[in-house]
């Protein structure tokens, strides 16, 4: 296992419980000596942890995103994703250009559960934690955040593809996991949905890396402003995370809810990503 990929799991561990402690006690401001007290770190290392990761400090982020952020951005997010949804394939904006093609299963394959279909898997290393990924030859069919919960995560994956024939094979899965992360490399992904969730999959592709939107606004950009309900119960069903980035999608009060791995991780990538773009 990649001994890099080993320290930024650890980081991201300490960096989640900073998030979580600022989110609970944000009304206090904590001071920099509080919050490294807290997480059992010098003040100048837990800073420079901090930094090196997210691209702010602990105050910072505490002042600048996580009180601020999403309400800031989320002023500006109807016009980015309209602008988005109105730009071609070639645009570099657009993380449909630089990952992602979703591929459905067939009819038949959807009502038969994955039978007959060859799915590999295994447990690794990301920058935001531990994962549980699949794949099959026509692509990825799972990607989520364990937790230290293998037990839970496996079960959901599972249920998705009953019928599969399954083969754990760990150093595939974090060869997979390397390329997605670390290398940044275009992937196909392979998923098992109604048209109606795979259509807000693909919407949700277009929301440019750095920037949020609505419930609302999604179901504005398939013609179905109405079916708000709708596209968050499909955007909860999303079962590859990150690559199709439901963590960029919050309630029109800009509250950070609704996310399947977590709440401190969504803030995570979400200011992550504000800050790397």
């Amino acid at each position: 296992m990649d001994d890099k990929l080993l320290l930024e799991n650890e980081n991201y561990k300490k960096i989640e419980k900073v998030i979580r402690y600022i989110d609970d006690n944000f009304k206090e401001q904590p001071s920099i000596d509080t919050i490294s007290e807290y997480i059992g770190m010098s003040k100048f290392h837990l800073i420079r942890v901090f930094k090196e990761y997210v691209g702010v400090t602990p105050i910072q982020f505490l002042q600048s995103v996580t009180l601020n952020y999403a309400k800031e951005h989320l002023k500006e997010s109807k016009s980015i994703l309209d602008s988005s949804l109105d730009m071609g394939l070639s645009s570099p904006s657009r993380l449909h250009d630089l990952f992602v093609n979703i591929i459905g299963v067939t009819p038949k394959e959807y009502k038969e559960s994955g039978q007959n279909v060859e799915i590999t898997y295994g447990y690794g290393f990301t920058p935001f934690g531990e994962a549980l990924i699949a794949f099959t030859k026509r692509g990825v069919s799972y990607l989520g955040f364990v937790d230290n919960n293998k037990e839970a995560i496996f079960a959901r994956f599972k249920e998705l593809w009953e019928k599969a024939t399954l083969i754990e094979d760990d150093k595939k899965a974090q060869d997979y996991l390397d390329n997605i992360f670390i290398e940044k490399k275009k992937f196909d992904l392979y998923v098992k949905g109604t048209n109606f969730q795979i259509n807000i999959w693909k919407a949700l592709l277009n929301i440019p890396n750095g920037t949020i939107t609505t419930y609302q606004d999604i179901a504005n950009s398939i013609n179905k402003p109405k079916a708000v309900r709708a596209v968050a119960s499909a955007i909860g069903s999303n079962h590859i995370g990150y690559l199709v980035p439901c963590h960029r999608v919050l309630a029109k009060s800009g509250a950070m809810s609704g996310y399947r791995w977590g709440i401190e991780r969504k803030k995570i990538l979400i200011a992550y990503e504000a800050l790397k773009n």
